[in-house]
């Protein structure tokens, strides 16, 4: 079987900042390496990143330099311009929070809004995902056979299914899994599929696709693994967005934690990380399973093994089993505490924006927060946009030798 790679984006808000400086070294740094650009047949994204995986399908005809104007989006970021937050709105924070101020009415059909609900205003995000990505191109770059497939997966409100929108070069023929929590559908990716995807469930406003409501695909999917095997990825490149905390410093991190337990601010970032960054070492430990049941059968029963196995299983699965080779490129450290530092040096510096003061009260962080998770999700801000850049082209980079040999044919 021919080689076929897929590049993997999770999510999480403003932490997608460190993939585009993962992203940055593979399109830029890396091709030097390998001597040639490199190529990507599928692309899957949730959350944030299915906005990167469609800007990705979208500028797959051009050169190196589509990494710069990705890189240079996040870096121009300034919370003031991404969240209009006065006084008032801060205020009313709380009590969106709990039901108190009424959103819109009665919802009927043919007459939905395209939004609904949410506690803060994303328009101004919503402006960069339709201004800065070229839709049109997503569609010519497929059927002209630059990628093979992007998808993005959404989480269906009124059912909580996953539904993975995709592109594909021949849809007719899309293989997709009979798990009934989770749903393929053949689209012309828009950047309803994308916003629908990237919306923090409470945070942000959910969309409308068609008649129905989406939020963050990640509740359900945030790793889109899945998918990408599902679309015969063959080699799967994950950018996940969290640090990946080793056994050892758990207990004494928990043992730090225990007086920021009573806020419930500090528990809501971390039930966000259970529910948007934490299914990508699942994700993997359950196909290394497979790969190791695969390689032992081959290697007790010889190479019919695979074949045998195939025969039974595509007659209820409808695709093949095959060894997949990964490779994840992780965050170095907590996204979490680098919010936090910026937020405290930025408040003794005495340069703390009067958005981010308000957005600070509305949200209950204290003096000199340690971990700052929620904020990690919403800092839209330069200086801690670009710290996670730098911060992901370093990662990236010191897996040169794993990531050449990921992409040698």
């Amino acid at each position: 079987m021919d080689a076929r790679r897929a590049l993997v984006l999770s999510g999480g808000g403003a932490r997608g900042a460190y993939e585009a400086g993962v992203l940055d070294y593979l399109l830029k740094e890396l091709p030097r390496r390998i001597g040639g650009p490199v190529r990507f047949d599928l692309i899957t994204g949730a959350s944030v990143g299915a906005i990167h995986a469609c800007f990705l399908a979208g500028t797959a005809h051009e050169g190196p330099a589509r990494a710069d104007r990705l890189a240079e989006i996040w870096s121009s970021m300034q919370l003031g311009e991404i969240f209009h937050l006065s006084t008032g709105e801060a205020l009313r924070i709380p009590r969106r929070l709990f039901g108190l101020v009424r959103g819109h009415g009665p919802l009927r059909p043919g007459r939905l809004p395209p939004r609904l609900h949410g506690l803060l205003d994303t328009a101004p995000l919503e402006r960069i995902v339709l201004d800065r990505i070229p839709w049109r191109s997503i569609r010519r770059n497929v059927r002209q056979g630059r990628l093979t497939a992007v998808s993005v997966a959404a989480t269906q409100i009124a059912t909580g299914r996953v539904v993975v929108f995709t592109e594909h070069a021949t849809p007719e023929r899309m293989p997709w899994t009979r798990d009934p929590s989770i749903l393929g559908r053949a689209v012309r990716l828009g950047p309803h599929h994308a916003l629908a995807s990237a919306a923090i469930p409470m945070l942000f406003p959910a969309v409308r696709v068609e008649n129905t409501y989406y939020a963050d695909g990640g509740i359900r999917l945030n790793t889109p693994l899945a998918p990408a095997l599902r679309l015969g990825a063959t080699h799967v490149l994950v950018i996940a967005l969290s640090h990946g905390t080793r056994i050892g410093e758990d207990a004494e991190q928990a043992a730090g934690r225990i007086e920021s337990y009573g806020n419930p601010v500090f528990l809501f970032g971390k039930v966000l990380n259970a529910l948007l960054l934490d299914h990508v070492d699942a994700d993997l430990a359950h196909m290394r399973v497979i790969n190791d049941i695969l390689s032992g059968g081959t290697e007790a029963f010889g190479e019919s093994f695979l074949e045998k196995v195939n025969a039974v299983v595509t007659r209820h699965r409808g695709q093949t089993f095959r060894v997949v080779e990964d490779l994840v490129i992780r965050p170095s450290e907590d996204l979490g505490r680098v919010a936090a530092e910026v937020l405290v040096q930025q408040r003794e510096e005495g340069r703390m924006s009067a958005v981010l003061r308000l957005l600070l009260g509305a949200v209950g962080v204290g003096e000199q927060p340690t971990e700052a998770d929620l904020l990690s999700y919403l800092l839209f801000d330069r200086e801690y946009t670009e710290r996670l850049i730098e911060l992901g082209r370093a990662d990236a980079r010191a897996q040169e030798s794993a990531l050449a040999a990921f992409f040698a044919d």
